[in-house]
C-alpha cells in the first residue's frame, strides 16, 4: 500500500499491486485494473519510487 495525494490535498492509501497504468496529463492518473481511475498530485515518477520503495520493505521484512 501506498500514500498518495488526491487534487483536494487529502491523502488516501492504494494497494500498489492493483496499479495498471500511469498517465501524466499535467496531474498523475492512476489506472487499477479494476477501471477505477484517480487523479493525484505526485507525478508519474514519485509514484513509481513510492512503490519501488514499498515493495523493497515487503522483501526485507520491514513493513511498518
Amino acid at each position: 500500500m501506498i500514500k498518495i495525494t488526491g487534487l483536494d490535498k487529502k491523502e488516501f492509501v492504494i494497494n500498489s499491486e492493483h496499479i495498471e497504468k500511469l498517465e501524466q496529463i499535467p496531474e498523475s492518473v492512476i489506472t487499477l485494473t479494476n477501471g477505477h481511475k484517480y487523479l493525484v498530485k505526485e507525478s508519474n515518477d514519485e509514484i513509481i519510487r513510492k512503490v519501488i520503495e514499498y515493495k523493497r520493505k515487503i522483501f526485507i521484512g520491514d513493513v511498518r
